[in-house]
């Protein structure tokens, strides 16, 4: 449709070859931050080759088919992947045929609807890849979205690390508690951290960051603005503090396990750390897929407090 419309479309299913598999879809997740972006049309024309995902139809600006978090059962394809829960990146579909090695099955004891974080976690993973917290550091998470409670968590199990979570929400404190991190809205956030995440996906968010950040510390930026422009305070202190801002982004496995690890390896170790329990705190709404329309409608409004969405499918 067009820039902030949407609308169900159907279309004709191909057979599976003999290395396919066709997928019935029981969830997908929405990424609000990027997903929200594209539903915009606020991706920058420049980066339209590199913001195609996976199994996309259409073209930027619109109309598009979209999104990268797919969980669904194998109806038909290899002896070893029929009847199997699979995660796969593509666009929500209730159900798609794909190459055989797009899909990872799930690994015992994660639920299906949890699984949808799967992208999300490869961010967070990426994200320490690019910078490594160390044992004893003081991190600051700025930005309590999915992306940035992932992050959280999985810094917190840095034995001693002390990790907070920055937000202007009250109502995330409960969340970075059950996640094992503490909480602090921005007045309140510790200054002179040793390593900051920012991951707002807001221009404000980035100054606060660099502001949280101690002498020589990196900020490392997971926001993507999209088309926003981003005014940063690059005078004052930043150069006598010395300090450095290091992009993240998952479309390219970080540099320092690069040589070793793939694009599916790393998937496959976001789907073992979403069997963690905790997690299912980030699934905070639900709805129909015949509702998905008036759900993109509604999440690229205001913030209303939900983190992933999961879409259900019938």
């Amino acid at each position: 449709m067009g820039t902030g419309r949407g609308e169900l479309r159907t279309g004709p299913l191909a057979l599976p070859g003999p290395d396919e598999v066709r997928v019935a879809t029981l969830w997908s997740g929405i990424s609000r931050g990027t997903e929200t972006l594209v539903f915009r049309g606020r991706v920058p024309e420049s980066e339209w080759p590199r913001m195609r995902c996976p199994f996309q139809a259409g073209e930027f600006p619109h109309p598009v088919k979209y999104g990268y978090a797919a969980v669904g059962r194998v109806e038909a394809g290899p002896p070893d992947l029929l009847g199997r829960t699979v995660f796969c990146l593509h666009p929500h579909q209730d159900r798609f045929v794909v190459p055989a090695d797009a899909v990872l099955p799930l690994p015992d004891g994660l639920p299906p609807r949890r699984a949808v974080l799967a992208a999300n976690m490869e961010t967070a993973v990426n994200a320490l890849w690019d910078s490594p917290v160390l044992p004893g550091q003081r991190v600051a998470v700025v930005g309590a979205g999915v992306v940035g409670l992932l992050v959280a968590r999985l810094a917190a199990a840095v034995p001693g690390s002390v990790v907070t979570l920055v937000d202007r929400d009250p109502g995330k404190a409960a969340v970075a508690a059950a996640l094992g991190a503490g909480f602090a809205d921005v007045g309140g956030a510790p200054r002179g951290c040793d390593a900051v995440f920012e991951a707002t996906g807001a221009p404000d968010g980035l100054v606060t960051a660099l502001d949280l950040a101690g002498d020589e510390a990196v900020v490392t930026v997971l926001s993507w603005f999209g088309s926003s422009p981003v005014a940063l305070p690059l005078g004052g202190a930043f150069h006598a503090r010395r300090l450095t801002l290091r992009s993240s982004q998952v479309g390219q496995v970080a540099p320092a396990q690069r040589r070793r690890w793939s694009h599916r390896r790393r998937l496959a170790l976001a789907l073992e750390l979403l069997r963690d329990p905790a997690l299912d705190a980030l699934v905070t709404g639900e709805s129909d897929f015949a509702d998905l329309p008036r759900t993109m409608e509604r999440l690229s409004g205001p913030p209303d407090g939900t983190l992933c969405h999961a879409v259900r499918y019938p």
